[in-house]
């Protein structure tokens, strides 16, 4: 997401933010993924959702809202952050960017261990 006011003839890294935490992930350096019309999950908040939805197959069905990364609205679990629960990421979007983020050269990232049952 980008901050309000942002010039989007000039976004700069302070600008971007994780539509999770609003920490501005560009400015800060974090690791991130983009998905449509701007929205941003950092590593950090991906690890969260990753370890909730993917490692513990939890999550909320919340097929009546749409996902902050993708747009679409799926019968699976979705993640919302407890920092902003209008912003959800469903179980495809936390598998997608995880993968994404962990062949991401650039980051030193790493899909959360799998729990011991």
């Amino acid at each position: 997401m980008h901050r309000q006011g942002t010039d989007t003839e000039n976004v700069q890294p302070e600008d971007v933010l994780c539509d999770f935490c609003h920490r501005a992930v560009w400015a800060m350096g974090l690791p991130c993924i983009e998905g449509h019309h701007g929205s941003v999950v950092c590593g950090d908040c991906l690890k969260v959702a990753w370890t909730e939805v993917v490692e513990l197959d939890g999550g909320e069905v919340q097929a009546e809202r749409d996902c902050t990364m993708c747009l679409a609205c799926h019968d699976v679990q979705v993640w919302s952050s407890p920092l902003h629960p209008q912003a959800i990421i469903c179980r495809r979007c936390v598998k997608m960017a995880g993968v994404t983020l962990r062949r991401d050269k650039d980051y030193d990232w790493e899909t959360p261990p799998k729990s011991s049952p």
